[in-house]
């Protein structure tokens, strides 16, 4: 077990870009772990509804080779990948639980690291039965590595300040760069040679971020160490206790899937998905009301706890139509898309690279724009960055609504279309991700900083919920109605976003 030592060793300084050398250590380990993620994300929706006979063809249409998938219907399919995109943003709170409570910020992120890497061999292994245990293990993975990384990069800065923040930058683009290079590598593998290949590369990459990770532990000094009171023996018995009960859970999961895939109980994936959905949106409303009314807060602490509220239900609506960039918009050019270059033609998951292009060409303009506002006591408020966020999203979906009303199998549109898209959904995130981010620390009461952090997890775990259910739609709407019916609901929630931001500046208080 690793515990906070009596004497707390310091990071090195000075080693990476002038910060801490252990940022470094932080910095690669994240930049795989995303390049395992998004490649595989990239792969996901592609696999499951290609053909079990499907062939992959040169730019003239001529057959190379087999690279069947599993065959599934778009809607079953889109199903699956939103429940498995929103249980890995789930089990981030648990798995923050156990690295605060039982191993460490740095053991959990290790473990799971490697739990991510079994998932990804496991779907590479080629039956459909891998193929969802590979899932399961990813989401247990990353559950314990994603929420943990960051706190240990905090650690890093005990100082705090701005030096801090360029640190998280600094992290930030390293995710962007695995986000990046995942999809042009495994997409490349995956569609052109073997679907399972591009499984096995994603846990190629996560294993060599491990790898980096266990030689560059000692640039860590004691960030990410447990901090605890309790004797060993407590924090043992404690362990036993959560693993036991998490044990008993994952059990009665897997009992439940099984009678569903036999018909004992008959109910689809859809519609599990849909009240998985509804019944997170209840209990966090629930959880909202209790806090309101009984949690002991002052009158202004609960004002501030009804804005995190509104600003939950504002990043699902976000996420709901982000999220579809790895099931509609990659169904979109893989199927509607001219991707011929010459004599090659370009997998259609490398098409989600653009993104990540984006964030990195566009966030210092971001982060400049605001500070210049600032400066001038013009900058937006959080609830009107929110609004600008979701309008950013509504007009790129309203771009591709154009491109697709314009497409057809037998007419294929340019690449244009979704890189216009991306560029408007990039803008969207950059307005309204970090600075919703930022915000929920500020407004959060103090003792309840942790819990709010969480509730930002389950507002994206439902958005990416609802943008597997919205994308099922594919299978009986055409591409260019879908896109323009989540265009006008986006764009009315940010109307209202910005209408009703008088009023919801009134519960934020001026320093934040």
């Amino acid at each position: 077990m690793s515990t906070q030592p009596r004497h707390a060793t310091a990071p090195q300084e000075g080693g990476f870009f002038g910060h801490p050398r252990g940022l470094a250590t932080l910095f690669f380990t994240e930049m795989w772990e995303r390049f395992s993620y998004y490649g595989m994300r990239a792969l996901l929706i592609l696999f499951m509804t290609a053909e079990t006979t499907a062939v992959v063809t040169d730019a003239a249409g001529n057959p190379l080779r087999e690279n069947g998938g599993m065959g599934l219907d778009v809607a079953t399919a889109a199903a699956i990948y939103g429940l498995y995109t929103s249980l890995v943003y789930i089990l981030a709170l648990p798995g923050g639980w156990v690295a605060d409570n039982l191993w460490g910020q740095r053991k959990a992120v290790y473990v799971g690291g490697w739990i991510i890497a079994i998932g990804h061999f496991t779907m590479a292994v080629g039956t459909d039965f891998s193929f969802f245990l590979g899932l399961v293990f990813i989401i247990l993975g990353t559950g314990l590595l994603k929420p943990n990384v960051s706190t240990v990069v905090g650690e890093l800065y005990p100082e705090g300040g701005a030096r801090r923040d360029a640190g998280f930058s600094i992290f930030y683009m390293g995710i962007n760069i695995g986000a990046f290079a995942g999809p042009i590598i495994t997409g490349y593998l995956g569609e052109t040679w073997n679907w399972h290949w591009g499984f096995g590369a994603a846990g190629v990459g996560m294993a060599l971020g491990l790898v980096q990770y266990k030689m560059g532990a000692s640039y860590l000094g004691s960030a990410g160490d447990l901090k605890t009171d309790l004797p060993a023996n407590e924090v043992k018995s404690l362990e036993r206790k959560f693993f036991t009960g998490f044990v008993v859970m994952m059990a009665a999961i897997v009992g439940f899937g099984y009678l569903v895939s036999i018909g004992a109980i008959a109910i689809t994936l859809t519609q599990i998905a849909t009240y998985l959905g509804y019944s997170v949106l209840v209990l966090v409303a629930l959880y909202f009301l209790y806090l309101i009314t009984a949690g002991g807060h002052t009158p202004e602490e609960n004002k501030r706890l009804g804005v995190i509220f509104w600003l939950f239900l504002l990043i699902a609506i976000f996420w709901s139509g982000f999220e579809q960039a790895g099931t509609s918009l990659n169904l979109f050019a893989q199927d509607l898309t001219d991707r011929t270059l010459g004599s090659w033609v370009m997998p259609a998951s490398m098409l989600q690279s653009i993104n990540p292009i984006f964030i990195i060409l566009l966030a210092p303009v971001f982060g400049s724009l605001w500070g210049a506002l600032e400066k001038r006591n013009a900058d937006p408020s959080i609830p009107v960055k929110f609004g600008l966020g979701l309008l950013g999203l509504a007009v790129g979906f309203f771009v591709l609504s154009w491109g697709a009303a314009n497409a057809s199998a037998t007419s294929l549109v340019s690449p244009a279309w979704l890189i216009v898209t991306y560029f408007f959904h990039t803008a969207g995130e950059l307005t309204i991700s970090p600075v919703g981010l930022s915000a929920i620390t500020k407004l959060s009461p103090e003792r309840r900083v942790g819990q709010m952090m969480g509730i930002w997890f389950v507002g994206a775990a439902l958005g990416n919920l609802i943008a597997g259910l919205v994308a099922g739609q594919l299978e009986s709407l055409a591409p260019f109605a879908l896109f323009r019916t989540v265009a006008m609901i986006v764009g009315g929630v940010g109307i209202l976003a910005l209408v009703a931001s008088p009023l919801v500046k009134k519960g934020i208080p001026k320093s934040v």
